[in-house]
This record gives C-alpha cells, sequence and structure tokens, in this order.
C-alpha cells in the first residue's frame, strides 16, 4: 500500500463532567486526508483544501503528529499528506484533533502498522500541544478509538474505551464566533471546592456507569458540570437558550462541546435528535445568530480508511 484516504471524525470532548479526561466521536462530520508515500524523507504538507492554515510541517498539528511518529521508527521514506477540512478551527468538536489523529493513523498503516491503534494516541497528542499548548488526549482518543474514551490516567498515558449504547445520538450546534481554547481555559479558575469536587467525581462515576449498563436516564442525570461550565458559557452566545431548548425537546443532556463555542446535547434515537436540532436553530434564528448544526450517532471505530 503506497496511499491511503482516510475519514478524520469529529469528537466532542468533556461531555460534561469530564474535563479533560472524557470524550465521544462522532460518525458523520469530519475531514478527509489523502497521506502517500514519497521517496523524500520526512514529511511535507502538500495541499489543504477548506482552511487557511500552515503548509509547513513544523507549523501544521498533523505535520507534527507525524513527525512524532516517525522519530520511533526507522523508515527509509517519507510521507505526502493531503488535508481536506471539513470541521472548522476552533468549533470546539476536534478540528485540530481530526487532523492529528489522521496523521499518525494513515502514516501507522502505510508503515505496516508497527503501532496499535490506542498506541498512537501518544503521538497525536503533540498536534494537540501545538493546536493550543496542552498536550490532552480527550479529543484524539476518541478519534482514533471511537465510542467514548476515557483518559484515567496521563502519566502514565491510560486510555480506557467505553462502547456507545446503541440509541445514543448526539446533536451539536457550532454558533458562528470564534472561540480559542487560549481564551476558553484563561477564564477557569485553578482550584475548586472540595463540595463542587465531589459533586463532580459522582457525575463522572455515574456516566460511565450509565454508559456501561446502557441507562439512559442514569447518563442524563450525570451529564452535569459543577465546575467548567459556569465560567465558560459566559463566553457563548445564548447558551442557556440553547441548552434549555435541548432539554425541553428530550435531550438527556446538554453542554459544551470541548471549550466551545459548539453546544452539544446527547439524547435516545434519532428522531429526538432530529427535532433538538430544530429547537437548538429556532434559538440562533431568533437572536440572528449563524450557526451549523449536525445529527450523529456515535462512531464505534474511529478514524476510517475510505
Amino acid at each position: 500500500m503506497n496511499e491511503i484516504k482516510l475519514f478524520c471524525p469529529a469528537t466532542i470532548a468533556n461531555l460534561s463532567c469530564g474535563f479533560d479526561v472524557l470524550g465521544l466521536c462522532l460518525d458523520n462530520v469530519g475531514d478527509e486526508m489523502v497521506i502517500r508515500k514519497s521517496t523524500q524523507k520526512g514529511i511535507r504538507i502538500t495541499k489543504i483544501v477548506g482552511a487557511d492554515l500552515p503548509l509547513e510541517t513544523e507549523n501544521n498539528v498533523s505535520g507534527v503528529a507525524g513527525l512524532a511518529l516517525l522519530e520511533t521508527v526507522n523508515a527509509d521514506f517519507g510521507f505526502e499528506i493531503e488535508i481536506y477540512k471539513k470541521i472548522k478551527a476552533g468549533s470546539g468538536i476536534g478540528s485540530s484533533a481530526a487532523s492529528s489523529a489522521g496523521a499518525v493513523f494513515g502514516i501507522n498503516a502505510l508503515l505496516g502498522y508497527p503501532y496499535q491503534t490506542k498506541d498512537l494516541v501518544q503521538f497525536a497528542m503533540q498536534g494537540e500541544k501545538l493546536a493550543c499548548g496542552n498536550a490532552h488526549a480527550d479529543n484524539v482518543a476518541p478519534a482514533l478509538l471511537g465510542g467514548f474514551t476515557l483518559v484515567r490516567s496521563y502519566n502514565p498515558l491510560d486510555i480506557i474505551k467505553i462502547e456507545s449504547p446503541s440509541e445514543l445520538f448526539a446533536t451539536v450546534v457550532h454558533p458562528q464566533i470564534e472561540l480559542k481554547t487560549s481564551d476558553a481555559r484563561s477564564v477557569l479558575k485553578q482550584t475548586v471546592s472540595l463540595k463542587s469536587a465531589i459533586m463532580q467525581w459522582g457525575n463522572v462515576g455515574g456516566l460511565i456507569a450509565g454508559l456501561y449498563t446502557q441507562d439512559y436516564n442514569l447518563i442524563g442525570r450525570s451529564l452535569h458540570d459543577e465546575i467548567v461550565e459556569p465560567l465558560r458559557s459566559v463566553l457563548i452566545p445564548g447558551f442557556d437558550l440553547i441548552k434549555q431548548a435541548a432539554l425541553e425537546n428530550g435531550a438527556l443532556g446538554s453542554g459544551i462541546s470541548g471549550s466551545g463555542p459548539s453546544i452539544f446535547a446527547l439524547c435516545k434515537g434519532k428522531e429526538t435528535a432530529d427535532k433538538i436540532a430544530k429547537a437548538m436553530s429556532a434559538v440562533y434564528e431568533a437572536i440572528n445568530l449563524p450557526y451549523e448544526i449536525h445529527v450523529s450517532k456515535v462512531n464505534s471505530e474511529g478514524v476510517k480508511i475510505l
């Protein structure tokens, strides 16, 4: 195999109660990437369509992630990467993670799979470090592995994949404003009260239990953020109205996707997900704010070979 074409999925990170440790993979929202072998060693980004992003390897998240992988193997050839961006940067649904995950997945495949997919997370995290200054895995892990992922530990890296309940759907609305991850992190407090921490631990445990037992009501009760959402939601226009609309139309829970500005809702069944999408759309149409909206099942496999 000398060339591979990939679907690189969008993701929802944090999932309310799981800041920096929980994420899920979307099924019909994502970028495409073509990676081919080259006689010239190293990595070259030859084409980017759909976004104004740097072609310089060391300034591009896919290049940095790919180089991190290449440093650990002895390859006598290099790689060319074409990126077709469909996830907008700064949308809160893992744009940089899709590129980082796709690059390491494709390069690993063309090298003959020296690494298992879970081992690729550590390399993809280097792309995230370039994007936002923090090598977090809550987007790249679900992008690579699919389903839900829990980052139990960063040192050492310990990631658990959790299969999604079969009828779980996500609705995501992206208001067309830019909210940088660095700005969203700057509003967070460095300490939290013990009372808030205890409540958050309970919700994380409840969400994990709900996923394993396919208890949709428990999932809904657990989708509550005591620590981060109250601080970040003020940065997102219409957040409270969007969340209220989602819950009134059958959402199990709703919250900020990643660092925002996208807002997600989880629900049981596509019919409910579509109903929530209409309700969310109505909110932004009423305040005349442009938006994009997505309805998706949870992607169980992560990056896909097309």
